[in-house]
């Protein structure tokens, strides 16, 4: 009888494992499109004086305002809990929106940061208060920035120039961003959201492979 158990339990389990994973991959749910057509970041510099975008890679975008130290323990959350899992990924980056002016003050947050990750895809990036306020309102969010165009909250990105979210959160509806002053609405709920949109386009990007084959 154990004999004829444990014959039973070999041939199914390696059945039922492969339905598991065979539904899980039919039923898999992208990350949900809030708002599409978020403004591209024409006019921003980097540090280094270059030009950054959108288009192409899957953006962390946040807006940390004039006053960078008050927001100085956000950015390390940021970098701890999000940036340092994902950063290897090729066309994964972090775009931090600060006026210009305030480089110096990048400056001195960016060698902290380098402590954490190489900065190789965080990027702070300066522009006009216009440019900000018109990047932001792109977004079509329910949140605001306030007198130093700052706010905790980041949003999500993809290549298409998406903001992505959730339409159902449990807690407060629909979901623009992620505060980035909650530790655990960053380690939980953010860090599950970009997973999610990262194994997207590896998905794509497997499939992409196979067709090509074909």
């Amino acid at each position: 009888m154990k004999k004829y158990l444990v014959l039973g339990i070999l041939f199914i389990l390696p059945i039922t494992v492969y339905i598991f994973f065979a539904m899980s991959t039919n039923y898999f749910k992208p990350l949900p499109i809030l708002t599409e057509s978020v403004q591209e970041l024409d006019g921003f510099k980097t540090l280094e004086g270059e030009p950054v975008q959108l288009k192409g890679r899957i953006t962390v975008l946040g807006f940390f305002g004039s006053d960078l130290e008050v927001h100085r323990a956000y950015a390390y959350n940021l970098a701890h809990k999000i940036y340092t899992k994902n950063h290897s990924f090729n066309e994964f980056q972090f775009v931090i929106l600060l006026p210009e002016g305030t480089e110096d003050q990048a400056r001195n947050v960016s060698e902290k940061l380098e402590q954490i990750a190489p900065l190789d895809s965080w990027f702070f990036a300066f522009g006009s208060k216009e440019n900000i306020h018109n990047v932001f309102n792109s977004l079509q969010s329910n949140l605001s920035l306030d007198s130093n165009l700052s706010t905790p909250f980041v949003f999500i990105v993809d290549k298409e120039g998406s903001l992505r979210g959730r339409k159902e959160d449990e807690e407060v509806g629909v979901m623009y961003g992620f505060d980035s002053s909650i530790i655990a609405e960053i380690n939980n709920k953010m860090s599950d959201d970009v997973k999610v949109l990262l194994a997207e386009y590896r998905r794509a990007l497997k499939k992409y492979d196979v067709d090509r084959e074909i």
